[in-house]
């Protein structure tokens, strides 16, 4: 099967740790990703609550640049590892293979620009395309380091498997585990998996942004967790780089990694530490079964 890839601005920023650990991951499983040419900011989930039209028009911009660049012959998969374009790429996708009204309007816009979009595109998480197209067996049979060391807490946050389930339950989804189980890792039973992590809040309403980053961390902890592993940039920014802060205002001690799952499967797969961005995270997490459960106190 072939895959585009729609980096998105975060990976390309503050996720760039993100970027290079899929791109070694992919390589490693003979699983190869083409950019899409000439892609656009999908608007985020931001500007979706400013201007609908406006912001299902720019995502679909690239949805219609990756018809165009596959073909219309089948459908082409989108890979869009930042859970907001995930997010967006779908709801858009959806809407306008569902929705007569937004067709129109969107429709329009895009032919203003010299574009159109048949519905020939299903955008796809990366976590999806590991799991029901790779398989889980096949990269267990690629593990070159099993993790028995790592005690995992496994993040989706609130917009991979809501509102729209395409992979996974939305209430209780089990993906990420058995992805991370098959590398030897153990992982924890907790109820905040799903819970949103604060997301543009740390820049807005700032002290409700920490709280809410704050709970998952502490949680993370009380069951046991030494590494909390996610699958969103924005999750893994609010999560790691508030640390400190959240130590002074809760008068805690945290001191808990937070990982892209990418970068824990490349760990797994015996991928180089430099290959996987762990130079671009605060605090790595335990690379082996010797190495310290914690990490270094967070720096911002």
């Amino acid at each position: 099967m072939r895959y585009l890839y729609y980096p998105g601005c975060s990976l390309r920023s503050t996720g760039k740790a993100y970027e290079e650990s899929l791109l070694s991951l992919f390589r490693a499983l003979d699983v190869p990703l083409e950019e899409l040419d000439d892609w656009n900011c999908c608007g985020a989930t931001a500007y979706m609550a400013v201007d609908e039209d406006k912001a299902m028009a720019l995502a679909a911009r690239n949805l219609s640049l990756a018809e165009r660049q596959h073909g219309r012959s089948g459908q082409t998969q989108l890979v869009a590892p930042c859970s907001a374009c995930f997010l967006v790429l779908t709801k858009t996708d959806r809407y306008l293979k569902g929705n007569p009204e937004v067709q129109k309007v969107v429709g329009r816009a895009l032919a203003d620009a010299g574009h159109s979009y048949a519905g020939t595109v299903t955008p796809r998480h990366p976590l999806d395309v590991l799991v029901n197209d790779i398989g889980v067996e096949t990269i267990a049979k690629k593990v070159k380091s099993r993790l028995g060391h790592l005690r995992l807490a496994c993040y989706y946050g609130c917009q991979i498997v809501r509102p729209f389930a395409s992979f996974d339950d939305p209430r209780t989804p089990s993906t990420f585990e058995k992805l991370m189980e098959a590398l030897g890792a153990e992982t924890v039973d907790w109820p905040l998996r799903t819970r949103c992590c604060g997301a543009s809040l740390m820049g807005t309403i700032h002290a409700v942004g920490m709280e809410m980053s704050y709970s998952i961390l502490k949680e993370a902890r009380r069951r046991g967790a030494n590494c909390v592993v996610t699958t969103c940039p924005l999750c893994q920014l609010n999560l790691e780089s508030f640390q400190q802060e959240m130590n002074k205002q809760f008068d805690d001690d945290l001191r808990m990694p937070v990982a892209y799952f990418t970068q824990i499967l490349g760990l797994a797969l015996g991928i180089p530490n430099d290959k996987l961005g762990f130079n671009k995270i605060i605090i790595p997490p335990p690379m082996t079964s010797g190495a310290p459960q914690g990490g270094e106190p967070a720096r911002v």
